[in-house]
């Protein structure tokens, strides 16, 4: 993922490798939504699973989706992987490797993606959450700071790189593909994995930017319960934004 949003077309396929992803988890939360208070977003948990079936899935979810259709969050882990966003310019990747490299629909240049990193894609109805793409960004960004903050590292987004940095070194990317007001793509949060890959590009586009993972700062929480906090983190989020709106809606 990069820091960069782009709009644009979609279709879904069954996520999971090419299986239907599994049942939703369980989710605190109202049982019924309103325009005033829609449901949180459906969380989906896929393990390890392709990256190519998972951007189908994401497209077909996106093209099928009604009014009606409760928005998702899903959060997987990929097999060793470079994404190249619609901007990508191929001299980002600096040589060849044996790492498949997906040219995908989301905007920005490239990244990678690899066991012991969280990505959450974020399939949601900006209309619903009256929010726009930079709030959006926004709110992931501070999802991620506000989950590192909680194992006492302090992190911040920069205005000219979207993304959650951690003093110079980034530990988390972002980048979205808007589709009729509703969006895909989402977040990549570093955690536990061989950041050896990301010597082969320029982050982002970024050259000699240096990348940063949770446990290299002394987070020694398993990835499974980052992806919980980080996935409330998002809802919450979402929560308060909508709330924020409303309120100033009826002033």
């Amino acid at each position: 993922m990069s820091g960069e949003a782009e709009k644009g077309e979609g279709r879904r396929e069954k996520g999971h490798g090419g299986a239907t992803p599994p049942p939703p988890s369980p989710l605190p939360g109202r049982a019924t939504a309103s325009p005033l208070h829609p449901s949180p977003p459906v969380i989906r948990s896929l393990g390890l699973v392709e990256y190519q079936p998972t951007w189908d899935a994401m497209k077909r979810f996106t093209a099928e989706r009604t009014a009606e259709t409760r928005d998702e969050i899903w959060l997987a882990q990929h097999p060793p992987t470079y994404t190249q966003g619609l901007a990508g310019k191929a001299e980002h990747l600096l040589r060849p490797t044996h790492i498949p490299v997906v040219k995908i629909d989301r905007g920005g240049q490239i990244t990678y993606h690899g066991p012991g990193q969280i990505v959450a894609y974020l399939l949601l109805d900006l209309r619903r959450w009256k929010i726009n793409v930079r709030e959006l960004v926004r709110l992931m960004e501070q999802a991620v700071i506000d989950l590192l903050g909680e194992f006492g590292v302090a992190a911040q987004g920069r205005e000219d790189a979207p993304g959650v940095y951690v003093g110079r070194a980034k530990i988390a990317s972002l980048g979205l593909k808007i589709k009729h007001g509703c969006c895909y793509h989402g977040l990549a949060l570093n955690v536990d994995m061989d950041l050896a890959p990301f010597a082969n590009i320029n982050p982002c586009g970024h050259a000699g930017l240096r990348v940063t993972q949770c446990c290299e700062l002394g987070i020694t929480a398993g990835i499974e319960e980052l992806q919980a906090l980080l996935a409330q983190n998002l809802i919450h989020g979402l929560q308060r934004h909508l709330e924020r709106k409303q309120s100033h809606d009826q002033r």
